[in-house]
């Protein structure tokens, strides 16, 4: 029985700094002006503001193209710079302001080439 309630403890402990984490996010990039990924229409110009989660170099039709996870605690979003091995300053862990029209590839959603800035 003590394994049990240890268990759910530390599953406790974890669901809730995750939740926290996500809070924290959408408290951060909460800001008049700026869409929420979670709530962002496809196809349309937006501005989001997030958080790099991973970054990684992934060929897209033999053209190299660097795809990186944007969350504001709304939601995920994958963005994707084809030609492009390296890009100084994008980095798991930054704040970045990227703009640009929102589209679906694979179920996913996806920002190609959009204009971007790094955020303090």
């Amino acid at each position: 029985m003590g394994e049990k309630s240890r268990l759910r403890r530390s599953i406790s402990r974890w669901a809730n700094a995750s939740d926290q984490h996500a809070r924290d996010l959408r408290k951060e990039y909460a800001d008049s002006g700026i869409d929420r990924i979670g709530e962002a229409p496809e196809r349309q110009l937006v501005r989001l503001r997030g958080t790099l989660r991973t970054v990684t170099l992934r060929p897209r039709g033999g053209v190299p193209a660097l795809e990186a996870e944007l969350d504001d605690g709304t939601g995920v979003l994958t963005v994707i710079w084809l030609g492009r091995r390296r890009i100084s300053g994008i980095a798991p862990g930054r704040s970045l302001q990227v703009e640009g029209r929102i589209g679906r590839q694979d179920g996913e959603c996806v920002l190609f080439n959009p204009r971007y800035e790094l955020m303090p």
